[in-house]
């Protein structure tokens, strides 16, 4: 499996498609990154399954609250 590719992803917050590269190399993680347009921060979770060798990608805005 590739650890490092690319991927097109659409912001939550003002709908740009931008481009992001993506590490898969330690395994899964969750992280904020800013939307290269509007500057609005963008929570991305990747999530590696290493029995299947598949790497998945989330995006969502960071405003969302959990209690």
């Amino acid at each position: 499996m590739r650890d490092f590719f690319d991927k097109s992803i659409q912001c939550p917050h003002c709908g740009h498609r931008i481009s992001i590269t993506v590490d898969a190399s330690a395994g899964s993680q969750d992280y904020v990154e800013d939307c290269s347009a509007c500057c609005n921060p963008m929570h991305l979770k990747v999530i590696r399954n290493e029995m299947t060798d598949q790497v998945e990608l989330s995006v969502d805005a960071d405003d969302e609250q959990i209690f």
